[in-house]
């Protein structure tokens, strides 16, 4: 709801009922809840994108019961963009509901020139999070990723940075991103040694990309740590968009680097399959998609993106059905 406060400026006030219908999962043993359905700000958010577009995202979220905003220090583009323009907005609209929130940041990608910007050193994750709070006007962040692993840095200075920035106020909990299970279950071993908060795998997770199954929910679930699921319409294929072939608008056919043509095609008798099910279900496929990932065990939360309002609240609405017969599996289990 927006009304108008006394110098005639708009102003944001959230929707009384946010929390009545939002599902809430707690991550692993902690005590956190995320909301089943939480808000990435990949695309969408940066410096070349409509901003009151962005705004009213994001307000719709918060109004969905939506209370969990995901960043990194890289979205944009260009680099640091999401998080600054996150910051004006936050400032803006969502200063009073700060506590209701559950915000995120990563670092563990290429971010500024040299050797100190990018991967998992000591000096790159605590400068990355100075920075990361700047831009977006926090004192803390609710928790804070590595986002990828790092080949050559020892795992033991990633996580003892990372329990440095929880003991310096800069975030509550910690979190990791496309670790494997050997690694995962290594980092969990190291931070619980140091006593700090770890409750949260970022992994991708779709029907389409089910590596995860691989071991990592396993070990995720033997270290009572949380998994919130991205991509989980693996870049816009588990969705109506390409029942009927390539639109020439469409992500494919323009080639970006994380959805080709050939990836489509190559799906495309089973994208058909899919969406015929989810017909059957009485929803849209992409609808069908999260409500299969929040059937997954140890799946805290599925995280999307939105390029409008309306599709948020499209997608939101799976939540209206996450029940699925043994034959519906079957189905999903053949066209995966």
């Amino acid at each position: 709801m927006n009304i108008n406060d006394k110098s005639g400026t708009e102003k944001y006030v959230a929707n009384a009922n946010r929390y009545n219908t939002m599902q809430y999962n707690r991550c692993g043993k902690s005590g956190v809840l995320l909301p089943a359905i939480a808000l990435g700000l990949w695309h969408n958010f940066g410096f070349v994108d409509n901003q009151h577009n962005a705004r009213e995202i994001l307000r719709t979220a918060f109004d969905l019961g939506i209370t969990h905003f995901d960043l990194a220090n890289n979205y944009g583009p260009p680099y640091g963009s999401a998080e600054e323009n996150f910051g004006l907005l936050f400032k803006k609209d969502f200063k009073p509901y700060r506590d209701e929130l559950f915000i995120a940041t990563k670092a563990g990608f290429d971010m500024w020139p040299g050797p100190y910007g990018n991967l998992g050193s000591r000096k790159y994750l605590i400068a990355s999070i100075d920075q990361s709070l700047k831009r977006m006007g926090l004192d803390y962040v609710d928790i804070f990723y590595h986002h990828r692993p790092d080949p050559d840095t020892p795992l033991e200075e990633t996580m003892v940075a990372l329990a440095d920035i929880v003991r310096q106020g800069k975030a509550l909990y910690v979190g990791i991103s496309n670790y494997g299970p050997k690694e995962t279950a290594e980092a969990a071993t190291l931070l619980k040694e140091l006593r700090v908060p770890f409750i949260l795998h970022q992994a991708r997770y779709s029907i389409f990309d089910r590596w995860v199954e691989g071991g990592l929910l396993d070990t995720l679930e033997d270290v009572n740590v949380g998994c919130i699921a991205f991509s989980p319409l693996a870049q816009g294929m588990l969705t109506n968009r390409y029942i009927n072939g390539i639109p020439n608008d469409s992500r494919a056919a323009k080639n970006f680097t994380y959805l080709e043509r050939e990836q489509v095609e190559d799906n495309l008798l089973k994208i058909k399959n899919l969406a015929a099910l989810a017909e059957k279900r009485g929803q849209k496929l992409s609808q069908m998609a999260i409500a299969w990932l929040l059937n997954r065990p140890t799946i805290t939360s599925v995280l999307i993106g939105a390029s409008s309002s309306n599709q948020l609240r499209e997608n939101v609405k799976a939540l209206d059905n996450l029940d699925f017969t043994a034959e519906e599996i079957r189905v999903i289990n053949e066209n995966s």
